[in-house]
């Protein structure tokens, strides 16, 4: 993640004491994929590097109990970077932090050990790697408190009504401080929605890019005195926020998504690999699409795909295979377009990367591409033609994931349990909720 230097254990400490660096925040997430941190002096790098640091992580969300709560974080030296949001005399730095035991051994319960199992088994299975280029849609908003925009400017625009553009400016040579390369940033549909591409990247090092990149935007909006937001669909009437994931399988340093003879460009693996991931949409939707929120983005009519399918051009259908241009065969992917940015990355990009991999172990056949609109056609239709839709609620969502082997497998017991277990509770509160459009809606006729 960090271009700048030595990023071993020895350099990093080299380089601490050569700019003075005093504080070092070590940063992990929970099941959930909140950032959670602590900071250490720069006295104990050394030992947080020999052995770790220990800390209580049984108030972390879906971490162990009490009575086994003790958990070891060690420092990822490969991550290091000094944040650059935070001035005054003394620079303070951060680093990843992989989680384990008391015993030594990767904690279950890590969401990045749950990611590296997964890139393991790619990489059992003769694949250097996932390649993964999430692109994150964000708003930004008065305050937190509310959902008063900045500007009322639209997709691609550049005049006066782009409030954030200056904002967006910064935020973008603050993450390329950080060593995250990014390739676009413009002004999204929505009012006062934006969007920010980071280069794609190897998926362990883009799933700590994404948690970067979330708090990043987060601390210059705070720096500006408004709210960023990732919300997934915070304004009523406009489009949500989406985390369309661009995805290519390497093997021996070429891409192994490409294929010139096809008439799609795409390989026998890629096209395992998308049917992988299409026939098991329904039971990893909880996973990239994870709160009640989500699902009032992942309706019709609002550029967020619902219905299980793929296409080359079609923005309707669930995954897209961008056009191929001649001389960039490392180019080619798959681009699944339902995942929204206040998922946890390392879940995500694993239950992904394990459906693939489910595709080309056993052999799945691609249905045929989908370039009708998907909205036009009635239920009928879609159900002739065999295809699909994403479920409705997370209420839903979360029991056909209860029900899968795969997410069993990809997240191991203990965190298959524990996320099951908070999202049921998560949909049970607020199913009890009495809302506002119910009460003007029924009160005065009822």
């Amino acid at each position: 993640m960090n271009d700048e230097g030595d990023v071993t254990a020895e350099g990093v400490l080299r380089r601490v004491e050569q700019e003075g660096i005093r504080f070092i925040r070590l940063w992990f997430t929970d099941i959930l994929g909140n950032l959670k941190a602590f900071s250490i002096n720069s006295t104990e790098l050394a030992d947080a590097f020999d052995g770790g640091m220990g800390f209580d992580g049984s108030s972390i969300t879906g971490f162990n109990a009490v009575e086994e709560s003790d958990m070891i974080a060690v420092p990822d030296p490969r991550t290091f970077a000094v944040l650059p949001w935070r001035g005054g005399d003394h620079a303070v730095a951060r680093m990843f932090c992989d989680i384990r035991t008391p015993e030594g051994h990767p904690y279950e319960g890590d969401p990045r050990h749950i990611l590296r199992r997964a890139v393991q088994r790619a990489r059992d299975m003769g694949f250097d790697d996932l390649m993964v280029g999430p692109e994150l849609e964000y708003y930004y908003f008065r305050d937190a408190r509310g959902t008063e925009v900045l500007d009322e400017g639209g997709y691609f625009d550049l005049t006066a009504l782009d409030a954030g553009s200056d904002l967006r400016r910064d935020t973008v040579l603050g993450l390329e401080q950080l060593g995250i390369h990014t390739e676009y940033s413009h002004h999204e549909v929505g009012p006062s929605q934006h969007e920010i591409d980071m280069r794609y990247a190897d998926a362990q090092t883009m799933a700590d890019h994404t948690m970067t990149y979330r708090i990043t935007v987060k601390e210059y909006a705070l720096k500006y005195g408004c709210h960023a937001t990732f919300m997934p669909k915070p304004l009523f009437g406009s489009n949500g926020s989406g985390m369309h994931t661009h995805q290519s399988l390497f093997r021996d340093g070429r891409n192994a998504f490409f294929d010139p003879d096809d008439e799609y460009n795409l390989s026998a693996v890629g096209k395992a690999f998308m049917a992988g991931q299409l026939r098991h949409a329904r039971e990893l939707s909880s996973i990239f699409a994870q709160w009640v929120n989500s699902y009032k983005r992942l309706v019709p009519g609002y550029e967020a795909p619902v219905y299980v399918a793929w296409s080359r051009r079609n923005r309707s259908a669930l995954v897209r295979v961008p056009m191929y241009h001649p001389g960039r065969e490392r180019a080619t992917r798959i681009e699944l377009r339902c995942p929204d940015p206040a998922c946890n990355p390392y879940l995500t990009f694993a239950v992904l990367l394990q459906a693939g991999l489910e595709g080309i172990e056993h052999g799945y056949e691609l249905p045929a591409p989908m370039e009708k609109n998907l909205y036009r056609l009635s239920p009928e239709d879609r159900r002739r033609l065999g295809v699909e839709q994403l479920p409705a609620t997370l209420g839903e969502a979360i029991e056909l994931t209860a029900q899968s082997e795969l997410v069993l497998r990809a997240l191991g017991e203990h965190t298959f349990n524990r996320y099951i277990e908070i999202k049921r509770q998560e949909w049970d509160d607020y199913r009890v909720q009495v809302t506002p459009w119910e009460l003007e809606r029924y009160l005065p006729v009822l």
